[in-house]
């Protein structure tokens, strides 16, 4: 069977690292669910995607994860690859191999879960979503899940964005109107399907997956997504990636509380190593107000949706649960910021 596979990678662009992707068309027999070595390396001139110099630009792309293409349809597929030098080994830029690195290191025998919230803004060449060309809207205030054609700017391409996400089989649990007119949040991680495996790895994959179809299907609409913490400066919230994580020692009634408390204290102590990874630009985001604390401060506590790590109120309540890391930015790299967790909970 010929199918197109639309190779995905994830570029050397600095202070941010963009997607990148082109189609190769491949042969894999009859059969609707091929492995991952079904799909060859390919190469890529790193030199465009600022992961090279001109005089030695050949780099490789190395398939790990694919899932099906909702939009070319049936038979054809997304395929995200990692990046890697012309002797096999990871790039630079690769950070998903990191992040593999740090779980081989002793992280995986944590059982560890994640969840990415991740908010985002579409504009219109300048200008937010429906807001007016010249000034501002309304405050802030009726936009967050609001309805209606005056408080809700962008429903179609929102909808089409998660019905292809659902489609494609990735693991989106929901979606909503943001606090700002114009920002829009989806969710990637645990939907309580016992066949999904909500792990850092996977839970990446697919927030890259979701990123790479909200820039596609927004081709359609004349419309761009940005991940920029702070789209609009002044009295507007700003876009993060709330990480949600749990261990299986977290998630246990006999150990849950303990464990949170000993997570929470490690966190603390390591505040300013997840600052610095935590995207670019996100002191324009994380003032103290517009539900952050400040970038230069820890806090952590129930249902405070200005700390630096929420308890949900649940967990707060029965002592089990899960954690809710409200730093990253909107455009943190979220392998990145599942190792800089990992790596501080498991103290490694």
């Amino acid at each position: 069977m010929i199918s197109m596979a639309e190779y995905i990678w994830i570029d050397g662009a600095k202070p941010t690292q963009r997607l990148r992707s082109k189609t190769k068309i491949v042969q894999l027999g009859n059969t609707d669910e091929p492995t991952i070595d079904q799909f060859p390396d390919w190469g890529f001139d790193g030199s465009s995607t600022y992961q090279a110099k001109g005089h030695s630009s050949d780099l490789v792309l190395r398939p790990v994860n694919y899932v099906h293409d909702p939009i070319r349809g049936h038979g054809n597929y997304l395929v995200l690859c990692e990046v890697m030098n012309p002797d096999g080994s990871p790039h630079e830029s690769n950070t998903r191999a990191k992040l593999r690195s740090t779980l081989e290191k002793g992280a995986a025998k944590e059982d560890a879960w994640f969840g990415f919230e991740q908010e985002y803004t579409l504009f219109r060449g300048r200008t937010p979503l429906g807001w007016p060309e010249d000034g501002y809207p309304a405050p802030q205030g009726p936009f967050y899940c609001g309805v209606g054609s005056d408080e809700v700017f962008g429903r179609q391409l929102v909808e089409e964005h998660m019905e292809l996400c659902i489609e494609a089989g990735l693991m989106i649990y929901g979606i909503n109107a943001e606090v700002m007119p114009g920002q829009w949040e989806y969710q990637i991680g645990y939907r309580g399907i016992d066949e999904e495996t909500p792990d850092a790895l996977t839970t990446g994959d697919h927030n890259w997956f979701a990123r790479w179809l909200l820039y596609r299907v927004g081709e359609e609409y004349g419309v761009n997504a940005t991940l920029h913490p702070k789209p609009v400066r002044g009295d507007w919230n700003g876009a993060g990636q709330h990480t949600n994580f749990s261990t299986k020692a977290l998630r246990s009634p006999e150990t849950g509380r303990k464990t949170m408390e000993k997570y929470i204290e490690r966190l603390q102590n390591k505040h300013k190593d997840h600052i610095q990874v935590y995207g670019a630009d996100l002191h324009d985001r994380l003032t103290g107000a517009h539900e952050t604390c400040h970038i230069d401060e820890f806090r952590a506590g129930p249902s405070d949706r200005g700390a630096s790590i929420r308890i949900p109120l649940k967990v707060h309540q029965e002592g089990y649960g899960y954690l809710e890391d409200r730093r990253p930015g909107a455009n943190a790299d979220p392998y990145v910021v599942a190792e800089r967790i990992l790596r501080t909970i498991c103290d490694l």
